[in-house]
This record gives structure tokens, C-alpha cells and sequence, in this order.
């Protein structure tokens, strides 16, 4: 609802005296910005390799364009122009009317998110020589021995699955095939603890199907609308200064109509998760003891649920047996540790 609306969530959490989740620092930023002009640096020169191993791309030569500056002597055009410029390649590319370029640097896409425009910038959009379009994304979190955070990829993986579907909306909306934009995201990381760039191709279709029904979501926003007491409201009432002169427990209260849907990814990308954290785990939600807990105990909502199943206080369903006996063991394993008998 506040996607759709356009609500500031950032705005919203620092009015209710919440920091900004999982902020990176200035050294964290300067380092992963040193990262990726290494890799687009010479005209992409460090990612060519990488992208014909990846992609098994078999092209003698790269056709590469930067999109940062079109029409302008300025280091950075509008987000229009470079829009338009960037819809102009990709649909020549796509109709094989002009020589496609293979790489896109700093290119502007868009995608309708609750019925609003909304500009996106991947890092690159890659053409294969069969005309098929690959999303490349530059993260400065490090490939360990061939092992990247599965919590990073994950969401870089979201990341690129907007950038998917932004790529597809943009080749419907001329008549083309969305099929031409690939699942397959390649993700370009430092290797080990150096700036030595190494990349993996991975499959972001899972990802793109969850983002998919989240957006359709938007179409169903006057059902959402109509679950909400009347005049429920998440302005802020700024005054002349701009700042917000809502009282807090006002704010607290209306978001309290809304039901927090939080889980440990969510301090990746969302502003108000510090919050939605506090809420979750105020009501005892299962989900904000992680998401591997989440999946372990499905079908049980809440920490007091599990409790009462594991000391025998409550009968299970039958749908919840097996956690139940899986809970009652850890149970018994937990209280001999305590009284030393294990």
C-alpha cells in the first residue's frame, strides 16, 4: 500500500526515531564505487572476459556504449534522455535493425510499479550474439573460495529481477517478445579479498516470479484500501519547515493497522524495517526469528504457538505433529543440557 501510494518510508522511520537499516558506510560505498570502475573501466574492457565466460559469448569484438552521458558535455544526462536513449538500443537491438551493442553502461530503464512510471539503473544490460538481452550486475561483496553470502545474492538477485522485468515491459510495449530478456543474471564480485573481478551467471527466475505477483498486487490495492479503518492515514502533516509535526503515537497507531510482514532480508531494502522488527516481534511472529526458523516450523505463526507445542501445553493438529515431535525433542535436548544430565 505504501509502495503504491508513494509513501517516504525512510521519511516515516526517522520520524519514529528509527535509523536507516544495514546502512553502509562511506569507506563500504568508496569501495564498492572503486570496484565497479574497475570493471567498466577502457570501455568495459575487465568485464569482456568475464561475460563471454559467463554467457559463452563467441562475439570477436564487444560493441560497448556508455548511456551516462547522451547529448549533453555534462558526466550525467537526465534520467529521460537517458531513458530514451537506452529504449532506442535495446529495440534496434531487439528488431535487428542496426548493429547491437553488446554492452550498455549505466543505462535507465522503467517499470510501472501501482500504475507510476519508476526509473531503475542497472549496472549493464548485456546482448548476446543471438539477440537474447542479460542483465549484469557489479557488487562489491567478495566471491570467498567460490562461495558468495547467500543472503547478498539473494538479494542482488531481486535487484536484477526488477531490472528483468523493467527490460520485458520495455520490449511489449513495442509489440516484442519478452522472451528475449534471459532469467539468467550475471553477478560480477571481487574474488577473495582482492579487487580481482570473477563473475557467475545465476538463475534470478524465481525471484522474478515473486516480484511479479508482489507488483500485481498493486491491482488488487482497493481490496487492501477497504480491510483499513476509515481515514487511516500515514502523512506526516509537515509544517512550514517541512519537518513532520504528526505525534509519533499517532503514526505508531496508524501503522498498526497494517500487519508487518518482516523478515531478517528486509533490513536489505526497506526503510521501515527496524520497525516492522519491533512490531514482529512485539506480536511473536515465527518470521522474525529468521527464515530458515520460518521454514522449519511452517504452519505455526507465533513464538507462544511453538512454546506451548514443545512443553506439551498444547495439543498439536494434525498437520502439526511432525513439528511438534521435532520440537518436543529439542525440548528434551535443551532442558538435559541445562541440568547438566546430557
Amino acid at each position: 500500500m505504501m509502495d503504491a501510494a508513494g509513501i517516504d518510508k525512510g521519511a516515516l522511520a526517522a520520524h519514529l526515531g528509527h535509523g536507516r537499516p544495514l546502512e553502509k558506510s562511506q569507506l563500504a560505498l568508496d569501495h564498492g564505487l572503486a570496484f565497479e570502475r574497475k570493471v567498466t573501466s577502457q570501455g568495459a574492457t575487465p568485464l569482456v572476459p568475464l561475460l563471454r565466460h559467463a554467457l559463452e559469448l563467441t562475439l570477436p569484438e564487444v560493441a560497448y556504449e556508455d548511456v551516462n552521458s547522451v547529448g549533453s558535455d555534462h558526466d550525467t544526462s537526465s534520467l529521460g534522455l537517458r531513458h530514451a536513449r537506452t529504449s532506442h538500443l535495446v529495440l534496434d537491438a531487439a528488431r535487428g535493425k542496426s548493429e547491437p551493442r553488446t554492452l550498455l553502461d549505466h543505462p535507465v530503464l522503467r517499470l510501472t510499479v501501482g500504475g507510476h512510471p519508476v526509473y531503475l539503473e542497472p549496472d549493464v544490460v548485456a546482448f548476446q550474439c543471438n539477440g537474447k538481452f542479460h542483465i549484469v550486475e557489479i557488487k562489491s561483496f567478495p566471491v570467498i573460495h567460490g562461495q558468495a553470502d547467500p543472503v547478498k545474492v539473494t538479494a542482488a538477485l531481486f535487484q536484477a529481477a526488477a531490472y528483468v522485468l523493467a527490460l520485458r515491459e520495455l520490449l511489449e510495449g513495442d509489440g516484442l517478445s519478452p522472451e528475449h530478456v534471459s532469467d539468467t543474471v550475471v553477478l560480477v564480485n571481487p574474488r577473495n579479498f582482492s579487487l580481482r573481478p570473477t563473475a557467475t551467471s545465476q538463475s534470478a527466475s524465481l525471484q522474478i516470479k515473486i516480484l511479479s505477483r508482489h507488483l500485481n498486487r498493486f491491482d488488487r490495492l482497493p481490496e487492501l484500501l477497504d480491510r483499513l479503518p476509515p481515514h487511516t492515514t500515514f502523512d506526516l502533516a509537515p509544517g512550514p519547515d517541512k519537518k513532520p509535526t504528526r505525534p509519533r503515537g499517532d503514526l505508531v497507531a496508524a501503522l498498526a493497522t497494517t500487519r508487518p510482514h518482516y523478515t531478517p532480508g528486509c533490513r536489505h531494502h526497506c526503510d521501515l524495517a527496524l520497525h516492522c522488527r519491533a512490531e514482529a516481534r512485539n506480536r511473536g511472529n515465527i518470521k522474525a526469528l529468521g527464515t530458515a526458523v520460518g521454514e522449519d516450523l511452517a504452519g505455526i505463526d507465533t513464538i507462544a504457538t511453538a512454546l506451548a507445542l514443545a512443553d506439551e501445553h498444547l495439543h498439536p493438529s494434525r498437520d502439526q505433529k511432525d513439528i511438534t515431535q521435532a520440537l518436543r525433542h529439542a525440548h528434551r535436548i535443551h532442558a538435559d543440557l541445562r541440568t547438566g544430565h546430557a
